[in-house]
């Protein structure tokens, strides 16, 4: 189970402070798929790097009691750009204790980079190193799989793919935790809601619900 235990998050700008999110508890169990809205600036991205401990809160704590978590899927800040894409998957299998060259295959093909992937990451565009993060991701069997905005990065036939095996790791029993404006993407994949709103995270036993209160914002 992964656990926010009164997670709070202040951002200081222009000497003001801002609290993003505040007090936050909630639990994500084992196999859920948790669908999250939020108005834009609500601070939904926020509370996906600190799941995943990208950023750390101002105060609480996030307790993963023994689940591996994903980076949220795109995600290509972490990258090294002076080594080649290759280079960085090899360093993040060695990192999850994953199988070095079925890893390097899996996302080889998965991203479909071509002759970019033996090229160095500060060479790629905005979309090849999300495509590349997207496959790294994904191969690395992680207990739960975090997705910000499924339908920002990449061409239809991308996406598609990326569908497909986010759907084959839910088979496989894993969490999933998924940011997005789209009703119709959470209500593909999650089965419970959360509403990110003044900095409070209301739960909901099913989209729907979510979803209505969200339009009611």
């Amino acid at each position: 189970m992964i656990a926010l235990e009164s997670v709070t998050k202040v951002h200081h700008a222009r000497g003001r402070a801002r609290r993003v999110l505040d007090d936050l508890s909630c639990s994500i169990r084992p196999g859920q798929s948790l669908g999250i809205m939020g108005r834009n600036g609500a601070g939904k991205s926020t509370l996906l790097r600190i799941l995943t401990g990208i950023e750390y809160p101002t105060s609480g704590h996030v307790r993963r009691n023994g689940m591996s978590i994903s980076w949220p899927l795109g995600f290509g800040a972490g990258f090294q750009g002076s080594l080649t894409g290759a280079d960085n998957v090899r360093f993040i299998a060695r990192i999850y204790g994953a199988p070095v060259q079925r890893t390097l295959d899996y996302v080889q093909e998965f991203a479909d980079l071509g002759d970019y992937f033996r090229m160095p990451v500060k060479t790629y565009s905005s979309g090849m190193r999300a495509r590349l993060a997207f496959g790294a991701s994904l191969a690395i069997k992680f207990d739960c799989l975090v997705v910000d905005e499924i339908t920002a990065v990449g061409d239809h036939r991308f996406m598609q793919r990326c569908a497909d095996a986010i759907l084959e790791r839910k088979r496989d029993s894993a969490a999933l935790i998924m940011v997005s404006h789209s009703p119709e993407a959470l209500k593909q994949y999650c089965d419970s809601g959360a509403l990110l709103h003044n900095g409070k995270l209301s739960m909901y036993d099913g989209i729907d619900s979510m979803v209505a209160a969200y339009v009611a914002l």
